[in-house]
């Protein structure tokens, strides 16, 4: 098996996961994956991550150019501006709807600049901060443009009414980082007013400095 079927195999695997244990839903929600030459391989426009077919993901060259396969998702400026300004840090890119963190995208006390309270170290540890960026029309091209105005300090963003991206080095590590995502946010929603007992400043530098966590 040459590594393109695998990364096929494996990016198809991956998206029904998410789609069967409800992280996203209908045909919203896309993957990309980098590949060894540098092209990359994209999930399809208007298909459901949980009827995917490798054999019908899109082909896109080094340069971004389609090469073959069903036509990629409208939000592929989204993915290229983090391959863009990330490079080696990101091998591939995970989308999603997932409702807990629309949910918090929403809420006006939501903090713009870090998404998620502090309440636990492994969001800490796979996310770093996460960024809340405007509400951008779906497909929009002003989404990828402000993935680069970020400067690359971010391997994840919450899109406000709309759901959360994130980067990483390899598929596995995107859907973990996405699932961590989400989990954090659920777990914001259902203390919200209750006064949780966060990590302290002290406890968040340890986790920082320890996993050598991007954090300005």
């Amino acid at each position: 098996m040459t590594p393109e079927t695998e990364l096929r195999e494996q990016i198809c695997r991956i998206a029904k996961s998410l789609f069967d244990r409800g992280l996203t839903s209908g045909a919203s929600g896309n993957i990309s994956a980098r590949l060894p030459d540098g092209g990359l391989l994209v999930t399809p426009t208007g298909v459901s991550l949980g009827m995917l077919d490798p054999g019908r993901l899109t082909r896109l060259d080094a340069g971004g150019r389609y090469v073959d396969g069903d036509k990629p998702t409208k939000e592929l400026p989204l993915h290229a501006a983090f391959y863009e300004t990330r490079q080696a840090k990101a091998g591939a890119v995970v989308h999603l709807h997932s409702t807990h963190s629309v949910a918090l995208s929403m809420l006006p006390e939501t903090d713009p600049d870090n998404v998620l309270p502090p309440l636990t170290p492994y969001s800490i540890m796979r996310l770093g901060k996460v960024k809340l960026l405007p509400f951008f029309r779906p497909g929009d091209a002003a989404m990828g443009e402000a993935i680069r105005g970020l400067a690359g300090k971010r391997s994840a963003v919450l899109l406000a009414n709309h759901g959360p991206v994130v980067a990483a080095k390899d598929l596995e590590a995107a859907a973990f980082a996405m699932e961590e995502l989400e989990e954090t946010a659920r777990l914001a929603l259902l203390t919200r007013g209750m006064k949780p007992n966060m990590l302290t400043e002290a406890q968040i530098r340890q986790v920082v400095e320890h996993f050598n966590v991007e954090w300005d």
